[in-house]
């Protein structure tokens, strides 16, 4: 069971930030708990509708950041590669209008989810 949470993906400078926001308290102690166990390993998120998976990012091009925020987190991942930037942000916009457009968004470290939500 991974909490439910309110996400925004934005591109900054050499990558992006994927933003986890809860509501609830039990939620947020729970995806920061989670994501500090496992923000070592590879990140990638996988967008879904209707339980069909219609977008999926590794992150492999990377190097992810997990920072605990007061009521989720924030991953960071930036490469120093122009191209793998590109990559990255690209991800983003895909995903960012995924969501947008109604798909569940679900963020893993080493393929284990550690939270899941749409905007």
């Amino acid at each position: 069971m991974v909490p439910c949470c309110t996400m925004k993906m934005e591109k900054c400078p050499n990558g992006i930030k994927i933003h986890c926001k809860c509501d609830d308290e039990m939620a947020c102690a729970m995806l920061q708990n989670m994501c500090r166990m496992m923000c070592d390993g590879m990140c990638s998120c996988c967008c879904m509708m209707n339980g069909m998976v219609v977008c999926q990012c590794n992150m492999v091009m990377c190097n992810c950041e997990c920072e605990m925020t007061k009521d989720g987190c924030c991953i960071t991942c930036m490469s120093g590669d122009k191209a793998c930037c590109q990559m990255l942000q690209a991800c983003c916009d895909c995903m960012s209008k995924c969501m947008e457009s109604g798909c569940k968004c679900c963020v893993c470290f080493n393929g284990m989810p550690c939270c899941c939500g749409s905007c």
